[in-house]
Parts: C-alpha cells; structure tokens; sequence
C-alpha cells in the first residue's frame, strides 16, 4: 500500500500593497522558514490592475536560484495566460519585467532554490507556451503539467532542482488519485472553491495553501484530492529539498554573506549580462 499525503500545516496569507503602486497587490504565500519550504524559497501571488501608460517594473538582477513564472490570468510581455517561464539566474543575470500599458493580470512566481553543484550554472530561460503543455482532461479532471512528471504526464522543462508543478482543476464532488515522490516537499495554492485532502479529508479553502506530510523515503506516495460542492482550481507545488543552508539578500541566494559581497560587485562592475543577450543555446523555446 502506497504511503498517503495528508495535510499538516495550512497558512492563509493576506494580500499586500505591491511594488508596482497603485492597483498592484502581492499575496506572499511561503509563510514558513527555508529549512520548512526547501526548495522553495518565496512565492509571490501578484494581481496588477493597472490603469495607465505609466511604465513600471524595469531591469534587475538575480544570481543563484531560478524564478519560476506561471501566468494565471491575463498578459505580460510575450506571455500569456496558461504560459510559463523559468529563468536559472545560476551565476548572474539581468532581466526586465517592464508593463508599459494597462493591463489586468494575475501571476505566480516561486524563487527556486538551485542546488549548490549548480548555483553558479550558466544562466537559461526556458519559455512554455500554453499549447504546448502536457495536459490531462477526464471527466470531471483537467490537468495541465508544467514541470516534472505527474498524473502520467512528463514536462519538457528541463531541471536542476527535482520539481512539480501542476494546475488542477476539478469539478464539484470529483475525486482524483495520484502519485508523487514521498521525499518532495509539497504544497497546494487553491485558486478557487475547496478541496479535500487525503485520507483524512481536511478542507483547503479559496486564497490557502496547505503543506503535505513530508516522508523521508525514494518510495512514491499517493495523494487524493476531493473538489467541494463548486468547481476548484488549485496549483500543486512539490520539489525535492536540497538540504543547503542559503544566505538572502535582496535579489540573490547564495551559500556566504562572502558570496554575496562578490555578487553585488560583479553587479556593480556590469558583469552581468542581460538574459537578451546571451548565447542562443541559453533560451530554451518549447
């Protein structure tokens, strides 16, 4: 009998004024301490209703660990809804996130511990447009797969940290069963209506996320999903913890408060390059 996956921690982040000024709210959804979320470092719900031409956002620096973007809802650049980019910063990179027009959006994005073999990896973009995501539609069942295999789907995305990332939705009183690794840290985001989870049936509301048991084993686990009385929409999150202790500061992860001083200089010094420029072997369309 497989090991099950019940839910042991459940945290209702509150939504904050955003960056990005007025009609920008940001919902940080990781509540719990690195050595509790490896690999996930921070995952941010980000909803912009913006209103003018005013552009905001702009270039910035990363180093270290990989954003993970999927965007929920509307347009931003050259992605769309149901798209989805992962950028290994590894040893350095510059980006822009510019929104120059108004625009109404909702985007999730997870900084992505690398392991520490692979933190000063050469930087990538890997770009997954919504038709080309592996999906599963049953009766009752939608998944789309963006990462990782799951549900009997195997994205192309290619990873250095061990990762799933799944949107499920389910209609009202639909149950579905699937597998997934013991040893990967897990946690659900429900977008829409509730779920139950597992075996003890524990309800998961709107705008909550819940973390899995965590089974120290290679072996696979199983866990069950039970959508309410309305249709849920949720997004599954589960990755393989590193096991590293990281430093923090501002737009870089690395493993010394020394690495970060050497990453603030070559910032400085403009050894970064900027992730439009590199080699074409370094962006990954699929």
């Amino acid at each position: 009998m497989l090991l099950q996956r019940n839910l042991i921690h459940i945290d209702t982040p509150q939504a904050q004024p955003g960056f990005l000024g007025d009609g920008h709210s940001a919902r940080p959804l990781i509540q719990r301490n690195f050595t509790q979320s490896d690999p996930f470092i921070l995952l941010m719900d980000d909803i912009l209703d913006k209103k003018d031409d005013t552009p905001v956002g702009g270039p910035h620096p990363h180093a270290g660990f990989e954003t993970v973007s999927l965007l929920i809802e509307g347009e931003m650049g050259e992605m769309k809804a149901g798209d989805f980019q992962m950028m290994t910063a590894g040893s350095g990179v510059i980006h822009t996130e510019t929104i120059d027009r108004p625009t109404n959006l909702r985007l999730l994005q997870l900084w992505l511990n690398l392991p520490k073999e692979n933190r000063w990896t050469q930087p990538r973009l890997q770009e997954l447009s919504m038709e080309q995501v592996p999906h599963l539609s049953e009766i009752g069942v939608d998944i789309r797969l963006y990462s990782g295999t799951f549900a009997d789907l195997t994205s192309p995305v290619q990873n250095y940290t061990p990762m799933i990332l799944a949107e499920i939705i389910l209609q009202p009183g639909v149950k579905t069963v699937h597998q997934l690794p013991a040893n990967f840290n897990t946690f659900l985001y429900v977008l829409s209506g509730s779920i139950k989870v597992g075996e003890s049936e524990i309800v998961l509301n709107r705008d909550q996320v819940g973390w899995l048991n965590l089974i120290n084993t290679e072996e696979e686990s199983q866990l069950t999903l039970v959508a309410g009385e309305e249709a849920v929409r949720l997004v599954l999150y589960g990755g393989k913890p590193t096991g590293d202790v990281i430093v923090s500061h501002g737009p870089f992860i690395a493993g010394s408060k020394e690495d970060i001083a050497r990453l603030y200089d070559e910032y400085r010094q403009g050894k970064m390059q900027h992730i439009d420029s590199m080699e074409k072997e370094s962006k990954v369309v699929i």
